[in-house]
Order: structure tokens, then C-alpha cells, then sequence
């Protein structure tokens, strides 16, 4: 992903008008960017950005319960139950119940649907890695940092939490 002009800085009066809208516009267009190198996988596989995003999360936290993916996904029971039912039908997802609720659905990958997820995530990784290191370290962290305080403070805890799951 070759880069054509380094984007200009950002202004002293970066809470101007002008400066938020572009950061809405970069947004809008970067996710378009990423959905861009997902799509011929999904297409491949007959899969949506909704399977996309539920596989992520449970590759992310395999046995995640369906509670937690509904929360982390912001979606209603109605909408995740059809995008599970696919991926489990599909045998993409599988179910187990709780270890302590046996009324909880603990979800994990099976090996096709490790196979899915790692091809969209490496259609990311490299139009993300290309953006990180173009971009450079100190641009990175404040990336970062711009993304997490869009946030409201429950969902912040609820990033950082998966961010210390995934180093155990």
C-alpha cells in the first residue's frame, strides 16, 4: 500500500469543524479500506461482516459466551442467533455448555472455522501492518488512543479485557 502525500498535521485548532470532520472521514474510508480486503474472503465462503465479527471476537476468547459475544458485538440475541445458527450449521462454531451455568452457551472455533478466521484476519493484518509502519510507532499509540476514548467507559473496560485475555 504505497502512500501518495504525507497526510498533512494536525492543525493547533485540531477541535475545529474541519479537523473532526476529516478524522470522521478517514475513519468512514480506513473502514471501508479493511472491509475492502475482507470481502473476497467472505465472498469465498458464502459469509457476511456480521460472521466476520463473531468469528474475530470468538477466536479472540474461545469457550466466550454468547452473553459476552452479544456485548462485545452491541447486537440483539435475535440478530447473533442468526449469524450463530449459520456458523454453527456451517461448522464454523461449536457449542458447549457452561462449565458452572449449564444454561450458558460457551462458543469456540473448530478447525474450519480457525481456517476462515485466520484468512481474514491475515487480509487484514497485512493492510493494517502496512498502515503501522508507514505510519510509525508514535503514531500507532495515539491511534490508539483516539479509538479508545470514542469509547464510553464500560466499553474501554471492555477492550481492555481483551487485551489481558489475550496475553494469558
Amino acid at each position: 500500500m504505497a502512500s501518495t502525500a504525507p497526510s498533512p498535521a494536525a492543525s493547533p485548532l485540531f477541535l475545529r469543524e474541519e479537523e473532526i470532520r476529516r478524522g470522521i472521514e478517514l475513519l468512514q474510508f480506513g473502514h471501508a479500506a479493511l472491509a475492502q480486503v475482507m470481502d473476497p474472503v467472505l465472498d469465498q465462503h458464502r459469509l457476511g461482516r456480521a460472521h466476520q465479527r463473531s468469528l474475530y471476537f470468538i477466536a479472540r476468547q474461545p469457550d466466550l459466551t454468547v452473553s459476552t459475544l452479544i456485548r462485545l458485538l452491541g447486537i440483539t440475541k435475535q440478530s447473533l442467533g442468526r449469524v450463530l445458527d449459520e456458523l454453527v450449521e456451517r461448522g464454523l462454531v461449536e457449542t458447549s455448555p457452561g462449565l458452572r451455568d449449564r444454561r450458558q452457551r460457551l462458543l469456540r472455533l473448530t478447525a474450519a472455522g480457525e481456517t476462515v478466521e485466520t484468512a481474514l484476519f491475515d487480509a487484514m493484518r497485512e493492510r493494517m501492518a502496512s498502515a503501522y509502519s508507514t505510519a510509525g510507532q508514535g503514531s500507532v499509540t495515539g491511534f490508539w488512543r483516539v479509538l479508545e476514548n470514542l469509547l464510553d467507559g464500560e466499553d474501554q473496560r471492555m477492550v481492555a479485557s481483551l487485551q489481558i485475555r489475550a496475553k494469558r
